[in-house]
């Protein structure tokens, strides 16, 4: 029986996404970023699917964790690096690299190497990517601080050498900001002379800055066939997509002018016609703030969201004398309907869209759902 509300999951999409990154980066290592359960994707089954992919990087330290329990060797960074000594012990057990960017985490690295030393214990080198701000003002040193901690880095028994070097890009999706070059630019200038391995491309900056290709690059939404850029799909870049979100009619009914449907009675129609209830709503994931007119495929048919996103249920208009009954298939986003236009409607962007999808969607992998 076809489950009310399943997301069908193509993972050969994501390995055709992984030769995509490849191509636009020849020379480069590539790790994969899997962080927020494999953007809503499933980590491990991500991580399965992306084996060939040189190191993963994920935003914790348990999701590091995850993946070593589960049995991968890769290299894999942990973006967020580590709060606590705690979690640097947990990084040296479980050989995750540590993203390095404030000065309370050189702190913690130089009382963990006192500490192991007087207690006559012998930890293993953490490999480390030290992060500068380059212009994102979030995570990472300053150009006027960068070579301090470096060479604090350096001083650190537990630090393995080399140690590499990385930036994150704040408006590489908009080709119009010269904000990217300047972000570029001031990296190359500021790791000039050191010897770790570089690492600055996103997804954006691998299929839009060549400027950006370094020794590393960090694809994130393009693995799962998304676009970072606001006005293209993922498709359109010669990619595919990963997750289609699919539902069933459980209702159909007529209205009338006048009528008004769901709650607030916020829509109200205009002229007789078809209304069909489908059994997915923000309580899946479908986005809460999906104004009137969303498009929905219904029997592989446009239509538009009418009324309110409810926690279980969406309504859309069939149109007059549409024939539709009750188990006919909807597609949320999918083939013919991409995730990056529906976030559009939702006034969002496709990240949320995906990471947001809920554990009471039935997940499919590789398969076609027929209706019974």
């Amino acid at each position: 029986m076809t489950p009310a509300a399943y997301a069908v999951l193509n993972l050969d999409a994501v390995q055709h996404n992984l030769s995509k990154v490849r191509s636009r980066a020849p020379d480069a290592k590539v790790m994969a970023v899997i962080k927020a359960n494999g953007y809503g994707h499933g980590m491990l089954r991500i991580a399965e699917a992306l084996q060939q992919a040189d190191a993963f990087a994920v935003a914790r330290v348990d999701e590091g964790i995850r993946l070593r329990k589960a049995g991968f060797k890769h290299r894999i960074a942990v973006l967020e690096g580590f709060t606590c000594g705690e979690e640097l012990d947990e990084l040296l057990h479980y050989q995750l690299d540590a993203v390095v960017h404030s000065l309370t985490q050189l702190e913690i690295f130089e009382a963990v190497r006192l500490s192991s030393r007087q207690a006559g214990t012998e930890h293993g080198a953490c490999a480390v990517w030290l992060k500068l701000d380059s212009g994102m003002n979030r995570l990472g040193f300053k150009a006027k601080e960068f070579d301090a901690a470096y060479q604090r880095l350096n001083q650190c028994a537990l630090v393995k050498q080399p140690i590499s070097l990385m930036t994150h890009f704040a408006c590489a999706d908009d080709f119009n900001d010269d904000k990217t070059l300047k972000q570029i630019s001031l990296f190359n200038e500021t790791v000039a002379g050191y010897t770790g391995e570089r690492s600055m491309a996103n997804s954006a900056g691998i299929l839009g800055w060549e400027q950006s290709l370094t020794d590393w690059v960090r694809p994130g939404v393009m693995l799962y066939g998304i676009s970072p850029f606001p006005d293209s799909t993922g498709q359109q870049l010669g990619l595919r997509p990963v997750m289609e979100l699919h539902s069933r009619l459980i209702a159909v009914k007529q209205i009338e002018a006048g009528d008004t449907v769901g709650y607030g009675g916020s829509w109200t129609c205009e002229r007789p016609t078809t209304m069909g209830i489908v059994a997915i709503g923000y309580g899946d994931g479908y986005p809460r703030y999906a104004k009137v007119g969303t498009p929905v495929l219904v029997n592989g048919r446009r239509v538009p969201l009418i009324g309110r996103v409810s926690m279980d249920m969406i309504t859309v208009d069939l149109g007059a004398g549409i024939h539709a009954q009750p188990g006919d298939p909807v597609t949320l986003w999918g083939e013919g309907l991409p995730v990056e236009e529906i976030a559009l409607w939702a006034d969002t962007i496709p990240y949320t869209l995906v990471c947001g999808v809920t554990q009471r969607v039935q997940v499919i992998e590789n398969a076609t759902i027929t209706k019974k």
